[in-house]
């Protein structure tokens, strides 16, 4: 198995291409590519983990900072490990741990007791992590099953080792309220932290933790604010405090820890840990964690492109996979805490008596219909369903489809219900294996006054109005200043997502024969136009009283301008996925509509066509966030789809081609979703529609690879696999020059779902100059 060590970048490089190289004999498999150290240097919380299962709930890696949401967690730059913790979730974190020896700090604070390491002698692949505590001389190593953290630490010969609990401290989003740790045996003790509310999960959230080492303890004690105290009960409780063991005599000096966590109680921490991980075989569960990242990375497989371009590609499938994280314990339990008190639920059980899907906790699918939910429905369709589940699974406790729930809370992140999307791509992909009579009653009340659309970003009070939904279904738009909490109160964004969130669910409609629906949402729909201004040409805010806002500019500075969200007028002006012809006759037609486009990247490209984080309203192109992901796509549909083939692939290789820690993402990869889309960029397919039409198409773009494989859930979809094949591919050669579908001439940048999901092969000829007659119909 080959290790990726974290190098400086061009050392990293060459020491891959003479792995690969010396590999000839040796298949290389797709986690041999991953390089989890991209872009680290500036991570938010959730983006590192490194010893993790796909949507594991645990997710253990090393923390070199552990206060605040962004900037959080393992930071390239910082040498410093404060503590191994098995939680980075979105606004979740916990149980922080630390193996030192000599003088006992943990009393003291991570800043005390953290500790030194090198790069050179550190190594992370999916599923594993290994770092030396140079100031303790210890050598940690990490690995996990779906809700166990598995550690092995070698201490040095002769030395006390302690392992800190540091379950009081402050950790990423919040403090801890108050944390319990106590001694259950000579080789276990267990425990709690209580996540202290933050401004978007609005509850204090309990994580329940379970620790058994492999040798027995021959102390156990605690502190207090900072300060040593007598343990009589074995047992440490209160705010600001945490918990030590230590190990004076052990057999070897390799001790193992197995830690599993729960958010329902001890008991079903220790459940967890008794049924996934029974034994103390670590090199096992390492090799179990390799083959079960292998498993589902292999279910696209590429060849050609550089090793770059396949580090990279892999690197962005694992961050697909890996964001959004389970909730529920091994038996189906979690803990639902959309009322008054948390209350402990049961997802569905199949026959076997096991749970037909698991509960999730994941941040806002504001963007996801350009990124995972097209790649997830193509590769992982098993993946739409757990995710539908578990977001109606939320709607019978809670009254509302969610759009991000962390710890079982509604955090009402962002904007609008992007869920409405999620759901129409996978009914009318044909992924059903939820009640979706269920799902349309919940996502249809979100589409009202009172549903989730009507609550602005992290607005919790009773009486939401801060998403504007009487003024949109009144007047058609939501206006400006609109008075009260809660965040992202951006009108214009909010009346062009909520038009598309309309057109998602009268495709339901019409798929479910709804033709009464059908007409509301689609006449709902085109609400876009009554913010189009012909005299500036864009998408134009306007006020209560229908008059527009004055000193508009398309772009500007800071944040975003008034009226869009994270964003501004010239990028969002092209946020009508469902009906661009519609907005390329507002523009005077496609040519009009093409120069516009251009225009933006021409005008982006200094800026490598993003912006900083926080700087959103400054640029014409912007894919450092979700509302700009489309834009390269756009010239598919204006009648000139080798500008989509040349920018795409100029989007995919300047602004997310980097494999060093300081580029890749461009700070903010958002829970899998830029990673999704690095993938379709790379394989040549999109969604303009998200999929959610009843008529799904996938459009076409010039692939990285040579071929690409992509493997059918046959549960799902009769075909066994569907291939993407380019002939003459190269740097130059990156426009379309015919095509072939299943061995027939194909001339247009579009094919349909049914065709993929069949099965199949659609076969490209590339070249370096443009054919400008390929591809101009749909």
């Amino acid at each position: 198995m080959k290790i990726f060590k974290a190098f400086k970048p061009v050392i990293y490089l060459c020491l891959l291409f003479l792995a690969i190289t010396s590999c000839q004999q040796k298949a290389i498999k797709p986690t041999d590519l991953v390089n989890p150290f991209i872009d680290t240097h500036k991570c938010r919380w959730f983006f590192f983990s490194s010893a993790s299962r796909p949507f594991g709930m645990v997710n253990l890696s090393p923390d070199t900072r552990t206060k605040g949401s962004w900037k959080s967690g393992y930071l390239y730059d910082s040498l410093n490990v404060r503590c191994f913790s098995h939680v980075h979730a979105w606004q979740m974190s916990g149980i922080p741990v630390m193996p030192t020896v000599g003088e006992f700090k943990g009393h003291l604070g991570m800043d005390a007791y953290k500790s030194s390491f090198k790069h050179e002698t550190e190594i992370a692949r999916p599923g594993y992590h290994k770092v030396v505590l140079d100031d303790y001389n210890i050598t940690a190593e990490l690995t996990s099953t779906t809700r166990v953290g598995f550690h092995k630490y070698q201490f040095p010969k002769n030395e006390k080792g302690f392992v800190i609990f540091d379950t009081g401290a402050y950790l990423a989003h919040s403090k801890m309220d108050s944390s319990m740790v106590f001694r259950v045996n000579d080789n276990e003790i267990a425990g709690f932290s209580l996540m202290g509310r933050t401004g978007r999960r609005p509850k204090p959230t309990y994580v329940y933790f379970v620790a058994r080492f492999n040798q027995p303890i021959s102390e156990f004690g605690g502190w207090k604010n900072k300060k040593i105290i007598t343990t009589p009960n074995n047992k440490i409780a209160g705010k600001n405090c945490g918990a030590f063991v230590s190990f004076d005599q052990m057999k070897d000096e390799n001790l193992l820890m197995k830690v599993a966590i729960s958010y329902t109680n001890i008991e079903q921490a220790r459940l967890n840990l008794e049924t996934e991980l029974a034994h103390w075989d670590f090199d096992k569960v390492v090799k179990e964690s390799d083959d079960e990242w292998n498993k589902w990375l292999s279910k696209i497989e590429i060849k050609g492109g550089t090793e770059k371009q396949q580090v990279k590609f892999y690197t962005d499938l694992w961050h697909s996979l890996l964001g959004r994280r389970i909730v529920s314990d091994v038996d189906g339990k979690f803990c639902d805490m959309t009322g008054e008190k948390p209350a402990i639920r049961q997802m569905p059980l199949n026959a076997e008596g096991k749970p037909k899907n698991n509960f999730y906790n994941f941040d806002a699918w504001w963007g996801s219909h350009w990124t995972l939910n097209v790649l997830w429905s193509m590769a992982y369709p098993e993946m739409m369903d757990e995710f539908c589940n578990s977001m109606v699974e939320m709607y019978n406790h809670g009254g509302l489809i969610p759009r991000g729930p962390s710890g079982g809370n509604y955090t009402y992140v962002m904007i609008g219900d992007p869920a409405v999307s999620f759901f129409a791509t996978a009914y009318n992909k044909g992924i059903r294996n939820y009640d979706i009579q269920k799902a349309y009653e919940g996502l249809r009340k979100n589409a009202f006054v009172g549903g989730i659309r009507d609550r602005a970003g992290y607005e919790h009070r009773d009486n939401p109005q801060g998403g504007g939904m009487g003024y949109y279904v009144e007047q058609g738009y939501v206006p400006e200043y609109i008075k009260g909490p809660g965040g992202h109160k951006d009108g214009a964004s909010m009346t062009l997502e909520y038009a598309y969130q309309d057109w998602c669910l009268a495709q339901i409609a019409k798929a479910t024969g709804n033709n009464s629906d059908y007409e509301l949402f689609n006449k709902r729909s085109k609400n876009y136009k009554k913010l189009w201004n012909p005299e500036t040409r864009f998408i134009h805010p306007r006020m209560k009283d229908g008059s527009w806002i004055e000193n508009f500019e398309p772009i500007g500075d800071g944040f975003h301008t008034l009226g869009f969200c994270e964003s501004n007028s010239a990028i969002y002006t092209n946020f009508v996925p469902h009906d661009l012809p519609g907005l390329m006759e507002l523009f005077g037609g496609k040519e009009k509509y093409t120069e516009y486009l251009s225009e933006c990247f021409r005008k982006a490209a200094p800026m490598n066509y993003i912006t900083d984080h926080g700087k959103h309203a400054q640029n014409w192109v912007d894919y450092e966030n979700q509302p700009s992901c489309q834009m390269a796509h756009l010239f598919n549909y204006t009648g000139a789809p080798w500008l989509s083939q040349k920018w795409v692939r100029e989007v995919k290789e300047t602004t997310f081609g980097d494999t060093t820690p300081y580029g890749g993402y461009n700070g903010d990869e958002d829970q899998g979703q830029m990673g999704a889309l690095g993938v379709l960029m790379s394989i040549g397919m999109f969604q303009m529609d998200g999929g959610c039409s009843v008529d799904s198409k996938y459009d076409i773009t010039t692939p990285l690879f040579d071929e690409v494989k992509i493997h059918l859930n046959p549960k799902y979809y009769t075909g066994k696999t569907f291939t993407i094949k380019t002939n003459n591919n190269s740097k130059e050669n990156m426009y379309i020059q015919s095509a072939k579908l299943n061995g027939k001439e194909w001339n247009s940048f579009q094919f349909s779902h049914s065709d993929f999901a069949k099965g199949g092969k659609i076969e490209l000829n590339l070249g370096s100059q443009p054919n400008k007659n390929w591809g101009i119909n749909q």
